[in-house]
């Protein structure tokens, strides 16, 4: 398997967690977001050999680094984040925008620049994004022009705009996408060269601390071997081959920034008193505003670090997994900070007590890195394309796996996973029967209710590895096996109720007037199955509040 090995791992946490600690106290934190300020200073230390060499976890070890694998730079990412979101951007941008590099670049390029970065700390930043095309890459209006002599091309003239840059304006070297006759293609640009400014930095709601820039591009003139990889027309080849990495590192924003949030939520409850008792103890208080979101948050790292180990094992092309893990957990990261804002009461709606901010920080992970809209796409075209496949029956399989695991776990919610994985082969296979998918909307839906299901499966799978003890050792391992299970229970509980019920509104609102039997569509997702399914639910939520408190660690 890929990467550093647990103990390398957790000491590598553990420096990274000193360091940030020491350097970027809430008083700190609150300057920087008051003054809209990148800390450059501090991130160049951070990323540089003499500093903290967090840059290393990212660079093979042949180019001098550490050679970590998507499960350590999720670990990262989530740690990063706990902090600020922000902050975790702006490191992280380098190794987003050496990407290009790592999965497209010769040899001899990787050596060039990834040696640099890993000796030289040099930032990095991604210049794909554009005002008008958003993150629809296909879109490019930034052209490169081949220069030519003696009928020869020796080098480019790039020219466009590029938008919502992060590092753009402190980055030393630039990965730039462009059109060229040969197609979209990534280029290698340096700081300073002719041609090349990068516009002041944005006036954002949240991530004050990541510098935020347009890039413009007047006849910017790169030789020829700044042209990645050495063929035109590669550049979206080699941005798809990233997704499903780079997705999960955005993942690990949300549930960082989700989970930081939540966590200052439960240390307050526990020191706040309301009629006669603390917050912590009261079910009005834990099973509204704490112990859905921290449910939630655990589908999504489960289904993170399963891509992650997938990724690892030599596996590619899991754009779609990377889609799932991004959107469920930065749904699940924003509704955690909205609500750690209500936990807090007025105390929240003040800079002090600083989940204001974790809300405007997380908001951007559903935006960046492709929309949540653009994950629901992604995943609802490539698991219809599944479900076709199969005849239907691609669902119906993986809840049949799921019931295989209850039988050997009979606590880990497989049982209740199983049956919002047969509900959504229902619901799908009424969208097909009755074409219903020609609306956009219920696509789009249908994504959502997708990403529900397997997050359901991959929190159930985890729970019953945690009871059986042979989960990953690199694997988050705050909470006890049983509190694990409970949330999985809870989890799919309900999902199951959401797909059952949501999806019978989806597709009987979509079909005309007695299309579709609402009684039959029912029993075909066995909706009275899953109500039954509820029973225990309280003493679930019961169990997850009582772990949660117990296993608290401190708000960062």
């Amino acid at each position: 398997m890929l990467g550093l090995d647990r103990d390398d791992l957790h000491s590598l946490l553990e420096v990274i967690t000193d360091y940030v600690d020491d350097k970027f106290p809430d008083e700190r934190l609150r300057e920087l977001d008051a003054a809209n300020e990148f800390p450059e200073e501090t991130v160049r230390d951070m990323c540089s050999g003499d500093g903290l060499g967090v840059q290393l976890l990212f660079i093979p070890e042949e180019y001098g680094g550490m050679g970590g694998g998507s499960l350590d730079v999720y670990r990262v990412c989530e740690l990063m984040a706990r902090v600020d979101v922000g902050l975790a951007t702006g490191v992280l941008a380098t190794f987003l925008g050496s990407d290009p590099i790592v999965y497209g670049g010769s040899d001899e390029q990787k050596k060039r620049w990834l040696s640099r970065i890993a000796e030289e700390g040099l930032l990095m930043a991604y210049g794909a994004t554009e005002a008008e095309a958003g993150s629809d890459l296909g879109s490019l209006r930034t052209v490169a022009t081949p220069v030519v002599e003696d009928g020869e091309t020796v080098g480019y003239k790039i020219t466009g705009s590029k938008q919502w840059i992060s590092n753009g304006g402190v980055a030393d070297l630039y990965t730039v996408l462009a059109m060229t006759p040969g197609g979209p293609t990534w280029f290698v640009v340096d700081r300073g060269t002719p041609g090349f400014s990068a516009s002041p930095h944005e006036d954002k709601l949240g991530i004050r601390a990541s510098n935020t820039t347009p890039l413009v591009l007047d006849s910017v003139e790169v030789g020829l071997d700044r042209l990645v990889g050495g063929v035109e027309g590669q550049g979206l080849v080699q941005a798809q081959l990233v997704f499903g990495y780079t997705r999960l590192m955005v993942a690990a924003f949300g549930l960082g920034g989700g989970w930081g949030a939540l966590d200052r939520a439960l240390t307050y409850s526990t020191n706040r008193s309301q009629g006669g008792g603390l917050l912590s103890t009261k079910q009005g208080y834990t099973h509204k505003l704490i112990v859905p979101h921290a449910v939630a948050l655990e589908a999504g790292r489960a289904f993170i670090e399963e891509t992650a180990e997938r990724l690892d094992n030599g596996e590619s092309h899991l754009n779609t997994e990377g889609a799932i893990a991004k959107y469920l957990s930065t749904v699940a990261g924003n509704a955690a900070a909205d609500a750690a804002i209500q936990a807090h009461g007025g105390y929240g709606y003040t800079k002090d007590y600083m989940v204001e901010k974790a809300m405007r920080d997380v908001r951007i992970t559903t935006i960046y890195e492709g929309t949540s809209e653009i994950m629901e796409m992604t995943i609802s075209r490539d698991r219809w394309q599944e479900h076709l496949k199969t005849r239907g029956q691609h669902y119906h399989s993986a809840a049949a796996a799921m019931e295989r695991l209850a039988a050997e776990q009979p606590t880990c919610g497989a049982d209740s996973a199983a049956l919002a994985l047969h509900a959504l082969a229902e619901v799908l296979e009424l969208a097909r029967v009755h074409k219903l998918t020609r609306n956009q909307h219920i696509l789009f839906r249908m994504g959502e209710l997708i990403a529900k299901g397997e997050g359901a499966a991959a929190l159930a799978r985890r729970a019953a590895g945690a009871l059986r003890g042979d989960l990953n050792p690199k694997r988050m391992h705050r909470f006890s096996p049983a509190t694990v299970a409970a949330m999985s229970r809870v989890n799919a509980r309900t999902v199951a109720h959401s797909i059952s019920s949501d999806g019978l509104r989806y597709v009987l609102g979509s079909a005309d007037a007695g299309q579709i039997d609402p009684a039959a569509a029912a029993a075909s997702v066995r909706l009275l199955d899953i109500e039954r399914a509820q029973a225990g639910l309280i003493a679930d939520m019961d169990a997850v509040a009582t772990g949660l408190y117990e296993h608290l660690s401190h708000t960062r």
